[in-house]
């Protein structure tokens, strides 16, 4: 299949799903071509069936804004129509969707070349697109048209696709596809850990790390407290990864509680992979979370993850088997928890051997993939909808 991909090429969740998701593709011998303001950050440029298109937006002294869906709309159709594309997947309803709709219509009433054609739109569904962006009164008319005027919708969990038909009321069937893992890659390599991980923490150290966007709803200022209350009890050290609007509120906490001193502030990372498996434990205290791919890459690297027990996290986490689940803001129970596994090495290693089986067993692109594969099949056999 020739399948084209839109999605928000920043450090986010829905950026990472929708690369690796092309990648994958790529690899089961699909040509995939990226449509998007920037080159995905996960992407080298090097990768054989890969593309990318740059949607390039011009800036008119007439706009106070540049109309960033318009010309991506513009480029969608471009791009469509002359790589003879199957169809387009779009990551993040808002404005993805709507641009992916617009381009359709324009290749099919006004053809950018001789032929008319109809370009199948999947649009799949993140979270805040959902939660936060779509439930505005501004955007939810527009969201909801851009989901019942897609051929297929999936959602990343269980979770988002009630809270998605509730607040709505949308009758468009939304298949449950999860996240996924590339279990090859995200793995522990006993042989590789001790050299990079001395790099972070000394032999006798603990070693804690958090991944994210460093919005105010991952809530790293959490992460920060729950570390600064086991550093007061065992030697250890914890991993900053990622970079955002609330970097500055965990480095003054870090501060405050005066360990900036064992704390890596490491900032955006491409190499995830091989950072996450030196680790011990990985701490998601988010106020929202649609998902928790940071939990499941870590869970794929033998990391059991302390997160709070919100949206779809349970579906990736059963507490006390593969990890531990908290209300939101219970730092101490986060701390008391990290501390126990930390003082229990059987225990920490039975949870990070289960997670490491949940990964393998639900969540690996061996099986996620060929999903998509499928869902992508069943949308193109049927009918395509009328333009009206």
């Amino acid at each position: 299949m020739k399948i084209g991909i839109t999605c928000y090429p920043t450090y986010g969740g829905s950026g990472v799903v929708a690369t690796e998701l092309g990648i994958e593709l790529a690899a089961r011998g699909h040509d995939v071509h990226f449509i998007t303001y920037s080159q995905p950050f996960r992407l080298t440029g090097r990768e054989a069936r890969i593309h990318f298109h740059e949607v390039a937006v011009s800036n008119y002294p007439l706009f106070e804004h540049p109309p960033y869906d318009l010309a991506l709309a513009t480029r969608m159709a471009e791009v469509a129509d002359f790589y003879e594309l199957d169809l387009l997947h779009v990551h993040y309803a808002i404005p993805h969707s709507v641009s992916a709709v617009l381009a359709r219509q324009m290749l099919q009433t006004q053809p950018i070349s001789a032929r008319s054609r109809y370009l199948p739109i999947i649009t799949t569904l993140h979270g805040t697109d959902i939660t936060l962006v779509g439930l505005d009164p501004s955007y939810l008319p527009i969201t909801r048209f851009g989901i019942e005027q897609s051929d297929g919708v999936t959602a990343i969990s269980a979770y988002l696709r009630e809270r998605t038909e509730a607040a709505f009321a949308t009758r468009t069937p939304i298949e449950v596809i999860r996240n996924f893992v590339n279990c090859d890659v995200y793995l522990r390599d006993p042989e590789k850990v001790p050299a990079l991980r001395a790099q972070y923490a000394a032999a006798d150290e603990r070693l804690l790390v958090h991944l994210s966007n460093f919005r105010p709803v991952k809530r790293v200022q959490d992460a920060v407290e729950v570390f600064a209350r086991v550093a007061r009890e065992l030697p250890a050290r914890m991993m900053l990864i990622g970079d955002g609007p609330d970097r500055s509120l965990a480095e003054h906490l870090a501060r405050h509680y005066k360990v900036q001193d064992r704390i890596h502030f490491l900032g955006k990372q491409d190499n995830v992979s091989e950072l996450l498996p030196v680790a011990d434990l990985m701490l998601m205290p988010s106020e929202m979370e649609s998902f928790g791919l940071a939990a499941l890459e870590a869970m794929a690297c033998s990391v059991p993850t302390i997160g709070t027990r919100v949206g779809g996290v349970p579906e990736l986490i059963e507490d006390g088997v593969n990890g531990c689940l908290f209300a939101v803001g219970d730092v101490d129970g986060m701390a008391k928890a990290a501390l126990d596994l930390l003082q229990d090495a059987d225990r920490l290693q039975a949870m990070a051997g289960n997670g490491r089986r949940t990964a393998q067993e639900q969540f690996c692109t061996s099986r996620v993939i060929p999903l998509y594969e499928r869902y992508y099949e069943k949308v193109l056999r049927r009918k395509p909808r009328s333009i009206g």
